[in-house]
Formats: structure tokens, C-alpha cells, sequence
């Protein structure tokens, strides 16, 4: 099979950077549940927002993320018997591209460059299964969807979901 695997909140942990970038930042006390459900920006005071929507075009946000618990053991497993591709939009953040490219190689070093795709829209991919916990990229995806469970998207219906890599191990294996 070949499947496309999204990077932010899906193998990487952008959510709880964001969080942890803003308690820091404004003696915050956010913790994951308590802005479940919704996107971190919009949980904090509105004087607040811009800076928190700021956090992805730092220097080096997208290069110190948390790899999502699973995601490495899984994905390197399904690479052997799969065709696994990251496929990331890369492009709205000027940083982005490249701390993406060395993330993947110290936490995913089983994924070849020839297997990254960092991209913008997602509707020009091609495969059997798209992972991601955006639903307006599997909204247009042909092939099999799976919205990985992110607590901004917990509310979110209408996708096959998968809440965790060892879910998804069970799926795909």
C-alpha cells in the first residue's frame, strides 16, 4: 500500500508545543484538556491570540517538537512492508521546510528524502491511506482516510478515526 503520513499533530507535537510555548511566555496554566476540543489560539485572552498564532514562523518551533507516542516504532515497522510518505504542508511557514527536514532525519532516519513530500494542498496525493488530523485533507483524499486524533479535532465526525499509533499498527498490520 502506499500511505501518506501528515507531520504536525499526527508524528509531531505541535499542539503541546504551542501550549508549553505560551504558559512559558505568559505564566499561563493551559494544559491539553483544558483547551480540548478547540485550537490552542482561541483558548487564550484575546490580547494573547496573535502571539500564540506567531509561535510556527519562530526560529525553530517546527525543530524542537515532541515526536507523538508510537509514531517512530509504527511507522518503522509499516515502512518495511508499506510505502510510507510524509506528507507535510510545509510551505506557509518560511522556517518550516527545512526544521521539518531535519526533524525527520533525527527521529525519523527510516524515512528517505525521496519519501518526504512537503507540500501545500494535499488534494494532489495519490495513494491508498492518508493519515492526518485535518479533516479538509481527507475531506479531499480518494483513497482510504484516517483522522488522527488531535484535541483540537476531538468533536470533529465523519472520518474513520484512530486515537493513537498502536491503534493505527493494529489497522494497518
Amino acid at each position: 500500500m502506499i500511505l501518506f503520513v501528515d507531520m504536525d499533530e499526527v508524528i509531531a507535537d505541535t499542539y503541546g508545543a504551542h501550549i508549553a510555548l505560551y504558559n512559558m511566555e505568559f505564566k499561563g496554566e493551559l494544559t491539553t484538556n483544558s483547551c480540548s476540543g478547540s485550537e490552542v489560539w482561541r483558548m487564550v485572552p484575546e490580547a494573547h491570540q496573535d502571539s500564540v498564532r506567531k509561535h510556527a514562523t519562530r526560529q525553530g518551533f517546527f525543530r524542537n517538537l515532541k515526536p507523538i507516542a508510537g509514531s517512530q516504532e509504527v511507522l518503522e515497522k509499516l515502512s518495511s512492508v508499506h510505502e510510507v510518505y510524509i506528507a507535510s504542508a510545509a510551505m506557509q511557514f518560511p522556517n518550516s521546510l527545512e526544521e521539518k527536514s531535519e526533524w525527520l532525519d533525527e527521529h525519523f532516519p527510516f524515512i528517505p528524502w525521496q519519501n518526504r513530500i512537503l507540500c501545500g494542498h494535499k488534494h494532489i496525493l495519490k495513494g491508498d491511506i492518508l493519515i492526518d488530523d485535518r479533516s479538509y485533507n481527507l475531506e479531499s483524499f480518494e483513497g482510504r482516510g484516517l483522522q488522527f486524533t488531535s484535541p483540537h479535532n476531538e468533536n470533529t465526525t465523519g472520518f474513520e478515526r484512530v486515537n493513537s499509533w498502536f491503534e493505527i499498527g493494529e489497522k494497518l498490520f
